[in-house]
């Protein structure tokens, strides 16, 4: 029988199998035997011990699609990230971080902009020509006005999908709209610091239907970027792939060097000026990483 591992705690592992529910089980002691955890997305067979209790036992962890670090999940498809449009306004160094760190895993990302009824059309078109050749999907919404939810599900159809961004940002809210049962707390943003209580307090996989799942994580303010070098991270930007092999010198890594296409798409509005200040961050960051 195969499910998903849907949540963790204290070496019980709950595994959900569509079209019967989620049963408890305890991972056999071959994985520890091979140094392998159980984690919150892995697809598993499990024997079923106790079918009236659901209870059993994992006994095989599936081939793993991708892993990631923060949170510590298995198999997703995509990541949904919410940032709200204003109040707090988007940190968009954050943005291109956690995108840089999803496209290294492979992992689509989806970018939604929460209250977009405190905006007016210009900041929106503003916002959506920032990412406009980033490769993300990017999608508009409002909790207050119930705007929005309607697309989000339909990008959710079938997928495993892992929402991400910074507390205050209504992700919370957006959960319970998709799905009521899931009951997020909902914390207030704290008037006084303009940040919102990290109010999600572990990992858990909800299934909305089927093979359609959403997995909530905590807030986060600072990412600390995965361990790549800084010629990669140019890799990472899909804005640049169109200028692959234009520059003038192999290897460019779109910084200093003389006769650089990026460069030169940047100067000509063909590369968001944000979206490349953003990976001059992320490049310097990783240079100054490895002095240490």
């Amino acid at each position: 029988m195969q499910g998903k591992i849907v949540k963790g705690i204290a070496g019980f592992y709950y595994v959900h199998v569509v079209g019967m529910g989620v049963v408890e089980c305890k991972a056999k002691g071959i994985f520890r035997n091979r140094k392998i955890k159980p984690l919150v997305g892995d697809n598993v067979e499990i024997d079923l011990l106790d079918k009236d209790k659901f209870l059993g036992n994992i006994v095989n962890i599936l081939p793993r699609k991708n892993e990631l670090i923060r949170p510590a999940v298995a198999n997703m498809d995509q990541a949904l990230v919410i940032f709200a449009v204003t109040r707090p306004n988007p940190n968009f160094s954050l943005l291109s971080r956690f995108i840089l760190m999803m496209n290294k895993q492979q992992v689509k990302t989806i970018v939604c902009f929460n209250k977009q009824e405190l905006v007016n059309d210009d900041k929106i078109k503003e916002l959506k020509d920032i990412f406009v050749n980033s490769g993300c999907v990017v999608v508009f919404a409002s909790t207050y006005e119930n705007e929005g939810i309607d697309e989000i599900r339909a990008l959710l159809e079938n997928k495993t999908t892992v929402f991400a961004g910074p507390s205050g940002v209504g992700k919370s809210s957006i959960t319970n709209l998709i799905l009521p049962k899931a009951n997020m707390e909902v914390g207030g943003l704290s008037e006084k610091i303009g940040r919102g209580k990290n109010t999600t307090r572990h990992t858990e996989i909800f299934n909305i239907s089927g093979n359609t799942y959403i997995l909530d994580t905590p807030g986060f303010s600072s990412l600390i970027l995965p361990n790549i070098d800084k010629e990669e991270a140019r890799f990472y930007f899909e804005e640049f792939t169109p200028y692959q092999g234009q520059c003038r010198f192999n290897g460019c890594v779109h910084v200093n060097e003389p006769d650089c296409a990026v460069k030169e798409a940047v100067a000509a509005g063909k590369i968001n000026k944000l979206r490349y200040r953003n990976y001059l961050e992320i490049y310097e960051e990783l240079k100054d990483q490895k002095k240490y």
